[in-house]
């Protein structure tokens, strides 16, 4: 599950799962929500493996999300599904989408950048909880 807050002049986005590697698959389904209106026009058509070094959960959400948007301001990739599994050098996921379509996909929030600003990453009781805040 996941929601977003305002936050000033920026968006925050608040991710709730069971474990760490879903809440990093969420975190990602969550920015594309925020790039775009609707994310069930975001076909799976594609399939990548996306591979983030770190150990820390904070920096290896900021980092997975920083891919994230740098493969969506370069390659203009959205990603639909995604299937994160923790490994000991960080986390490797498997993320299916399709290249931006002006048509089908019409933009949302334009995201400059991940914020370290009010990063949290952490395991409360038997819940995982995430919270960022993304420059807009």
């Amino acid at each position: 599950m996941h929601e977003t807050f305002d936050h000033t002049a920026d968006l925050g986005l608040r991710i709730r799962a069971n474990d760490q590697a879903t809440l990093l698959a969420e975190a990602g389904l969550a920015l594309t929500e925020c790039l775009v209106d609707d994310i069930s026009t975001v076909r799976p058509t594609s399939r990548e493996t996306i591979e983030i070094a770190g150990d820390d959960p904070e920096y290896l959400l900021f980092d997975w999300l920083r891919e994230l948007l740098l493969r969506f301001e370069t390659t203009k990739m959205l990603y639909s599904q995604i299937k994160v599994t923790l490994t000991p050098s960080g986390l490797s996921a498997t993320a299916a989408g399709e290249p931006l379509d002006a048509e089908r996909h019409p933009l949302g929030h334009e995201v400059k950048a991940i914020t370290y600003h009010g990063l949290k990453c952490v395991c409360e009781g038997d819940e995982w909880l995430a919270e960022v805040i993304v420059d807009i």
